[in-house]
């Protein structure tokens, strides 16, 4: 695995696991490690004023990660009282830790929840994959203080997002080592809170063997409340660079297959295509009077009435966008098939998905394909709550990249490969909005970046555009402008 994309790397629970283990086969201490965690929670803690605390353990290395945090509280004069759901296995780290603290352990009671002027959720962590017991779940319901979550609020699937019944809201979850695909899946993302990466002294070189395949989209720096200082973090993705030698022809020429009715959705696919840094963009108009609508506000766009098979025949046309405006019919069908035997890179949204309606092996060929949740129920099935896996299945299904959009949006590529970006905000809720981020990722595939990375690198730029646009009336077209400043942030 590239040692560049490491630190964008997220774990299930299954993999945590893993990498708890190698690191003390590597001679790690197990309670050391505890100690490293609970330390952290504590410190989290401490952002808010002293107060009555409860920590809730479970039985598990979580629970014990509360004992530690309680301990380092007590010292530092919080009134600390331990609510625990069961004794730590004999012989456990947790166990240890549980020895090492001298406050009170009490039943864990709705009433002693609703009491506490901060509550510490340390019952389970991100591994959870059933529901929470009853008993868990009363005490945690009665919960009326700020709540600090350890790796994850208990019902969490840290896997998915997906809440197990129940979950508690968390002002502030602590997690360590990498980031989970639960904390930034939905709902688990808004559960959680602010969430906190501590580093507790595992080694980098543990996720060699894990060799992870889910990575958090981020282009690089250091991501908010990371105690990582000073470090420069290389991102997924590397946007094509501008050189002396750069012309319009080798940033690549891009193709829009133009539609005759809803004409601004090629035409805001052409205009975020050109923002994004491709040399030439197409639009191929069905007839003259499409064309003509065009032409009348787009100077920097070519405007052609030749049929795709024509246009085919120019081999620097290797980059095509196909579907916005378009209908999900049967000729839209043809032409994307057209594209797609010529051995083009084609990105297919829109009607050029909804064509392939019940049929997946209609977008085989495909580069990039970007449905909303509606798009890929149609032509996928619906993807549950389980997003990420949905998305892989979908990849693998027409050996393609697939982007699930949303406000977890998930770009996964069919060798199993997924990033998920969770900085896009509400308002690029509005029309017209796939149809840039189309433009964007056919220009970036024009100019010569692999589908996946592509497909990563529009979906942040997308979102990175939105966040500098005014959240309040937002339009598609904004967004187009607020592309260079996006493009200057992410290189």
């Amino acid at each position: 695995m590239p040692e560049a994309i490491l630190p964008h790397a997220l774990l299930t629970p299954a993999e945590m696991a893993e990498a708890d283990r190698a690191a003390i086969a590597a001679g790690r201490s197990g309670i050391g490690l505890m100690e490293a965690a609970g330390a952290a929670v504590a410190r989290a803690a401490c952002r808010f004023r002293p107060c009555r605390a409860l920590v809730l353990a479970g039985p598990g290395n979580n629970g014990g990660d509360g004992y530690v945090a309680a301990r380092l509280l007590e010292g530092r004069g919080w009134p600390v009282t331990v609510a625990a759901f069961g004794p730590p296995r004999p012989g456990s780290d947790a166990a240890v830790a549980a020895s090492r603290w001298g406050g009170p352990v009490v039943a864990p009671t709705p009433a002693l929840a609703a009491r506490a002027g901060l509550v510490i959720d340390a019952v389970f962590g991100a591994g959870l994959s059933r529901a929470l017991d009853p008993e868990v779940e009363a005490v945690l319901r009665a919960v009326r203080a700020p709540l600090l979550a350890v790796d994850v609020p208990s019902g969490v699937d840290g896997a998915n997002g997906a809440v197990r019944g129940f979950a508690p809201q968390a002002a502030v979850t602590v997690t360590f080592f990498r980031r989970k695909p639960g904390h930034l899946l939905l709902p688990g993302r808004d559960l959680c809170g602010e969430v906190v990466l501590a580093d507790i002294g595992l080694p980098d070189a543990v996720l060699g063997p894990i060799a992870p395949r889910t990575f958090e989209n981020w282009p690089g720096e250091n991501r908010p409340g990371e105690n990582r200082p000073g470090e420069n973090r290389p991102g997924l993705w590397r946007l094509p660079a501008l050189t002396a030698e750069s012309h319009k022809y080798r940033r690549g020429h891009l193709t829009i297959v133009g539609s005759d009715g809803m004409t601004g959705a090629a035409r805001l696919v052409a205009g975020a295509a050109r923002r994004a840094g491709v040399g030439l963009a197409t639009i191929a108009a069905p007839d003259a009077a499409a064309a003509a609508v065009y032409r009348n506000d787009l100077p920097g766009t070519i405007v052609v009435e030749e049929g795709i098979g024509e246009l085919l025949a120019d081999e620097r046309r290797h980059a095509w966008v196909i579907g916005p405006g378009l209908p999900p019919a049967p000729a839209t069908r043809a032409a994307l098939r057209q594209l797609v035997e010529a051995g083009r890179a084609v990105v297919a949204d829109a009607g050029a998905l909804t064509a392939c309606a019940g049929d997946p092996a209609g977008l085989r060929g495909v580069a990039i394909a970007t449905p909303h949740a509606g798009e890929f129920a149609r032509v996928f099935g619906e993807a549950g709550e389980d997003r990420l896996a949905a998305a892989r299945r979908a990849a693998a299904a027409f050996g393609g990249v697939l982007v699930l959009k949303g406000p977890d949006t998930v770009i996964a590529a069919p060798d199993g490969r997924a990033a998920i970006n969770a900085d896009a905000p509400p308002s690029l809720a509005t029309a017209g909005t796939g149809d840039v981020l189309a433009g964007i990722a056919g220009s970036l595939l024009a100019q010569g970046m692999p589908p996946f990375e592509a497909a990563a690198a529009a979906v942040w730029l997308h979102g990175a555009a939105a966040r500098r646009c005014d959240q309040h009336g937002m339009l598609a077209e904004d967004v187009i402008g607020a592309l260079p400043g996006a493009l200057a942030a992410a290189v």
